[in-house]
């Protein structure tokens, strides 16, 4: 049996899980999460904020103290696309590496890509294939297809914070920031598809934690339950009344939610307008919510 951990920053959020893996048996330890924001300013400054940086590193020594209570073998750090895009990377390169001991890979978009549909698919029927995996972040959003291995894949700058920062300032925003969001997004998407057969898979497959928090609004979840949300389906005419319903909302009705993250509150907004313009673009009746991803493909990754 191997303990392994792996720990995924991204635009918004830093994840950590550990999770002991033998003979193709998964076992989950641990699994959390600290919104961070890392890349904060980066779709405008191409660097990370100082405040970003602290954030995340000091999230990144709460997971240290875990790992180590835990008596983990192997460690995976990956940084994806706001640690792609900032010129200073190196300062929280560098910072990790003093904290944790060891390297950050700074992954391109289509491993990224690759990660997330290993983690996302491992569990499925594979008669229910071929998927569609996205993976709606804060920074990019990937599109990866495939049935029991990756076909081909795509990312794309329409994250969650990326269309936060560059187009809805304001909660409810206004219908014009709504309308340079769609024009954004709806260009990206067909950059994906023109690599990827975004209408053509038999299951669309969402995960992380937009997809994941719009199906739990869709559920009409009293507060947030990954056991209820992990594989749950949710129709295409649902995420639309759900990526309505949050860009007439406050700021303070979204956060008022029970299923809703304080992190996510300036964000989810965007993240569920990618999401529903996704849906419309592939024609999916319905997405698979999964609460297994980029992290439990780095798992996996370990012991392969």
């Amino acid at each position: 049996m191997s303990r392994v951990a792996a720990i995924d920053c991204g635009t918004n959020s830093i994840r950590l899980l550990i999770a002991d893996i033998s003979n193709g048996n998964f076992h989950e330890v641990l699994r959390t999460m600290e919104i961070v924001r890392l890349g904060q300013g980066v779709d405008q400054n191409k660097a990370f904020h100082p405040d970003a940086i602290a954030r995340t590193l000091t999230a990144v020594t709460l997971f240290r103290d875990q790992i180590a209570s835990k008596g983990v073998e192997k460690i995976r750090f990956c940084a994806t696309s706001a640690t792609r895009d900032a010129t200073n990377r190196n300062l929280f390169i560098d910072g990790v590496r003093d904290i944790l001991g060891v390297e950050v890979e700074v992954i391109p978009g289509e491993e990224e890509a690759a990660l997330s549909f290993m983690g996302a698919t491992k569990e499925l029927d594979q008669s229910n294939g071929p998927f569609l995996v996205v993976d709606i972040g804060g920074g990019s959003t990937e599109f990866v297809y495939g049935d029991k291995k990756v076909i081909s894949a795509k990312s794309v700058n329409i994250g969650c914070v990326r269309m936060s920062e560059r187009h809805l300032n304001t909660q409810p925003p206004t219908m014009a920031q709504i309308s340079q969001a769609i024009v954004d997004i709806d260009i990206a998407i067909t950059q994906a598809a023109s690599v990827v057969p975004i209408t053509t898979a038999k299951t669309l497959v969402a995960v992380a934690g937009t997809a994941t928090t719009v199906a739990a609004a869709a559920l009409n979840l009293p507060e947030y339950d990954r056991h209820i949300i992990h594989l749950s389906k949710i129709s295409a005419p649902a995420v639309h009344k759900v990526a309505g319903s949050f860009q007439s909302m406050s700021r303070d009705e979204i956060s008022s939610l029970g299923y809703m993250h304080p992190g996510r509150v300036d964000v989810i907004t965007a993240g569920a307008l990618v999401l529903s313009r996704i849906m419309a673009a592939t024609g999916a009746s319905e997405f698979v919510a999964s609460e297994s991803d980029i992290l439990d493909g780095m798992a996996w990754s370990l012991i392969s």
